[in-house]
């Protein structure tokens, strides 16, 4: 089943709809060179709430901690373009909170794709100035203290929903998987802040997760042998598989290799990524098949995590494929 956001008691009531789907994909595996049946993809991005991600699943238990911490306000941190951060706007407006998020930077600039949506499900915006994400949190921290000084109950939901709590979303996602893809031999995804490959890691074993590094925050490799560990109460420091090739000249660029992977998935299969984490994911999936990581005849899943509104977001991005856009010859 995927999370569903009911009511403001009851944040991870179940309503019975389907489990978001795998999808075989075997246009898209042959240009990849895998057989045809080799490749399925998870379809995360339409998980409904807020214009779909994988951060839902995280949200589910990390908006339980807070509610039941008696919570009134939700506080977070993020990119202005966080994907993480559009979801908790949407997850409290549909429980009834109130939301801050905290950015880096200052007002002004783009208002498209995420931001957008922000402002839509109606969350407050404190803007943090030049600061890295460690300041960025104690900001987050102290904008937190005065909304205690107001009166307000806030909790603060961590960078990318990622800690101990949002991982367990993806170690049931990964026994959601399993329930659909029985022959799974590798499951390939995005590693931002590293809950959602930390609970991958603890249904399906590290052998079986390779995550591709985005350039979201340093050392995200400790983040995940830290949630992973304390899922599954065992060491797996050293066998966790993480691909640290795509991250180009950093998080927020489009790099060449995440635009070809942009195209071959749209062209091939009709499915939209985004150029932050989905491309790079597919980007690094495509670089496994060409060093032999990944080989024809192994069940792999590509995990599509969402974030399709940031691409509407990010202007590098827009530029390429509207100056990519083929005219009709008169």
């Amino acid at each position: 089943m995927y999370p569903h956001f009911g009511t403001r008691t009851s944040p991870r009531v179940r309503d019975g709809a389907p489990a978001a789907s795998a999808e075989a994909a075997p246009c898209l595996a042959a240009a990849l060179g895998l057989r045809e049946n080799d490749l399925w993809i998870k379809r995360d991005d339409l998980i409904g709430l807020g214009a779909g991600g994988n951060k839902v699943r995280k949200l589910e238990y990390t908006i339980g901690t807070a509610l039941a911490a008696g919570a009134d306000t939700l506080v977070t941190v993020g990119a202005p373009q966080s994907n993480h951060a559009r979801l908790t706007a949407a997850a409290g407006a549909k429980l009834g909170l109130d939301v801050v998020l905290v950015f880096p930077g200052v007002p002004g600039r783009s208002g498209s794709g995420n931001l957008t949506l922000d402002a839509l499900f109606g969350a407050q915006v404190h803007w943090a100035g030049e600061v890295d994400l460690r300041q960025l949190v104690n900001v987050a921290e102290d904008v937190a203290g005065v909304l205690r000084g107001r009166g307000a109950r806030p909790e603060l939901i961590p960078f990318g929903g990622s800690n101990t709590a949002g991982a367990r979303g993806y170690e049931q996602a990964g026994r959601e998987l399993l329930s659909q893809v029985p022959s799974l031999d590798l499951a390939v995804v995005a590693l931002g802040s590293g809950g959602t490959m930390a609970g991958l890691v603890a249904a399906l074993g590290a052998d079986r997760v390779l995550g591709v590094d985005t350039g979201a925050m340093d050392e995200p490799a400790a983040a995940v042998a830290a949630m992973a560990d304390e899922l599954t109460g065992s060491e797996l420091r050293d066998r966790r598989r993480i691909r640290s090739d795509q991250v180009g000249s950093g998080y927020s660029r489009l790099t060449e290799s995440a635009a070809e992977a942009l195209q071959l998935a749209a062209r091939t299969e009709g499915i939209a990524l985004d150029p932050v984490y989905t491309a790079r994911a597919m980007a690094g999936l495509l670089a496994a098949v060409k060093d032999g990581t990944v080989t024809p005849g192994q069940t792999t899943v590509f995990w599509h995590t969402g974030g399709l509104p940031g691409l509407f977001g990010h202007a590098e991005a827009v530029n390429h494929f509207d100056a990519a856009l083929q005219r009709f010859p008169a």
